[in-house]
């Protein structure tokens, strides 16, 4: 069985999502501090982080610092759960490493699709379902093992979240394409895209400060102004 940590629960998230993840043998863990989080987090106790924070003035930074605490520890997917619904906040969190922000008040059922993606994702990222050892893409200088879940620029490591990961195999794969933003979004969110253009964009800034030697000059993953993105 999954476990996820709920730290904070302060819109109550943990009560709306228990029925529906008992049913897919999930277990919620809430967190009712920092260090302890941390410590399941270090202990690889838990899959997943639901931040459940409220990201207006000091709590935005709180939330922040909790975000960057975690990332720093792994790549474990990290949703922020918040009553706060500016792109400011929404921006902020994934800019800093956050895979998905939720609105308190969706619908259990959207959230719950939103932790299976997730999940689905780390699970494949940390090699724990087997992967044919053939599965490897490169574009010059840029190599994706998938049987490992690894990415090298010319020899280096890089380190992806799920979602970063995700994005760029997909781009790697369709090479020479433009892929639109709700392409991208439904094939990696596996929802209707709405109103996402924000959260694909950060996650492209973030994975271009990862494998270009000049993001604001990407030999890879590049822009095609109104259309999309693509990697060649």
């Amino acid at each position: 069985m999954q476990k996820i940590a709920v730290y904070n629960n302060a819109t109550g998230i943990a009560g709306k999502l228990e029925f529906l993840c008992r049913g897919e043998q999930i277990e919620i863990v809430v967190e009712k501090t920092k260090e302890k989080l941390l410590e399941d987090v270090v202990r690889r106790s838990v899959s997943m982080v639901l931040l459940d924070v409220f990201m207006e003035a000091q709590g935005l930074g709180e939330g922040l610092r909790l975000i960057a605490e975690v990332r720093k520890t792994c790549r474990m997917p990290i949703i922020v759960v918040s009553d706060q619904t500016s792109d400011t906040a929404k921006v902020a969190a994934l800019s800093i490493g956050a895979d998905d922000f939720v609105n308190a008040d969706d619908n259990p059922l959207v959230t719950m699709a939103r932790i299976k993606s997730q999940l689905r994702r780390y699970v494949q990222l940390t090699g724990t379902r087997p992967r044919p050892a053939e599965n490897m893409y490169r574009i010059d200088g840029l190599v994706i093992y998938d049987d490992q879940r690894k990415v090298t620029v010319e020899g280096r490591e890089v380190y992806l979240t799920p979602t970063e990961y995700e994005i760029l195999k997909l781009l790697v794969m369709e090479h020479g394409k433009v892929l639109s933003i709700p392409k991208i979004y439904e094939d990696i969110w596996q929802m209707r895209a709405v109103d996402v253009d924000n959260t694909v964009a950060v996650h492209v800034r973030h994975i271009r400060e990862k494998i270009e030697d000049n993001p604001r000059k990407p030999k890879y993953l590049k822009a095609i102004w109104g259309t999309g993105y693509m990697v060649g």
